[in-house]
């Protein structure tokens, strides 16, 4: 990136340096500059790459076969992949139930689930949200009765990233109707998707993919061997792992890339030359660097063990709402181009410019959406009524 809030150490900028030459040995163009996901066997291919050059899981410890990088390390990789404009991996697997799993997991699901998660051989995603429990998630209502030694699951779930493409997803379900807090008696359950009585659907979004699916459980039978952590305390798991989402959903990759879009175009339609532009510009640049260094922060924090609290909501809150802006200063930049939905040229290469604009817009909804967080942070830190 053009400024940076640290300094690379002699051993920093080698790293640096090999991150780059491989990348630009590796990354294909059809894999640069997407603002949607790539297609799903490409996206692929791109994670089996990470993974085989030992990068796939940056924060993983090596006893699970991740990179155990440094803070440093990992602040490098994410601007040098966003520097080449490369793909976004799926995060579910990843940096959502991984972390989950080897906090909560057993020994049995940890050696079965961990290694074709790094591999790349098993997608998962990501069953929260249903019709009416979005935001509020607790207010879930698909069910999971006990029946012997299964669960027996009835329900939906919806905004359900790449469902159609995975092969397991991992689940909140009531298991406790009568609990007295709505908060209580939900369990958080691993599904195979191949299991008899799920449907899938996806679902066609605002900018043109079908990125979401809807998935609906008919007396799906789960082994209570998948279920994660203790029975009816599944919230628990949730708000550990919602941390990791909103970390996640605020990542700099994502506005490091955006920023480099926006110089690239304004050079190409001449934005760049308004004074008036460029002082906007260099705003959310340095935005940009102080949120890097707040997610650096964050990251230390995740990476010690430590709950990040009510520092996730922060994070989510400023990350999403400064990459909205950034996409509406690109907006500008791109002139009489902007309404394209293919890409434009410019001596950069082609470059997206609606789509971008158009994926952004739910980035403050889901994994909580900006007012549901600021709710969050009145009361609990705050102390003002709910």
């Amino acid at each position: 990136m053009s400024i940076s809030f640290r300094t690379d150490s002699d051993d920093e900028k080698a790293f640096r340096a090999k991150v780059r030459g491989w990348v630009t040995d590796t990354l294909p163009n059809d894999l640069r500059g997407w603002s949607t996901r790539p297609p799903f066997d490409r996206a692929l291919w791109w994670h089996r790459q990470l993974h085989a050059k030992g990068w796939i899981a940056p924060a993983w410890p090596k006893a699970y076969g991740g990179m155990e990088a440094t803070l440093n390390q990992q602040i490098i990789l994410k601007e040098e992949l966003a520097r080449a404009g490369a793909p976004e991996i799926s995060a579910q697997g990843i940096n959502h139930v991984g972390p989950i799993l080897m906090a909560f997991g057993t020994d049995a699901q940890k050696n079965r689930h961990l290694p074709p998660i790094l591999t790349g051989d098993e997608t998962w995603c990501q069953g929260y949200s249903e019709p009416g429990a979005g935001s509020d998630l607790a207010s879930l209502r698909t069910r999971a009765d006990i029946d012997g030694d299964d669960f027996v699951i009835n329900g939906s779930k919806i905004w359900t990233t790449w469902a159609h493409h995975s092969d397991w997803i991992f689940v909140l379900v009531r298991s406790d109707p009568d609990a007295p807090r709505k908060q209580a008696g939900i369990s958080f359950v691993l599904i195979d998707l191949k299991t008899t009585g799920i449907n899938i659907r996806p679902i066609k979004t605002l900018a043109g993919d079908e990125e979401f699916a809807e998935v609906f459980f008919d007396d799906v039978r789960v082994p209570m061997e998948n279920l994660v952590g203790d029975l009816h305390d599944g919230w628990r798991v949730a708000n550990a792992l919602l941390a990791h989402e909103r970390l996640g959903t605020a990542n700099p990759q994502l506005l490091f890339e955006a920023i480099e879009r926006v110089k690239k175009v304004a050079a190409a339609t001449g934005a760049a030359d308004d004074p008036y532009f460029r002082e906007r510009l260099a705003e959310l640049d340095i935005d940009t660097v102080g949120f890097a260094a707040m997610f650096a922060h964050a990251v230390k924090i995740t990476n010690a063990e430590r709950s990040l609290g009510l520092d996730a909501s922060i994070m989510k809150i400023n990350g999403t709402e400064l990459l909205q802006r950034i996409c509406d200063l690109l907006l500008e930049a791109a002139g009489t181009d902007a309404a394209l939905i293919d890409r434009i040229d410019t001596e950069a290469g082609p470059i997206e410019i609606a789509p971008l604009f158009l994926q952004v817009r739910r980035a403050t909804i889901y994994g909580g959406s900006s007012e549901i967080q600021r709710n969050i942070l009145s009361k609990r830190l705050l102390g003002l009524p709910g």
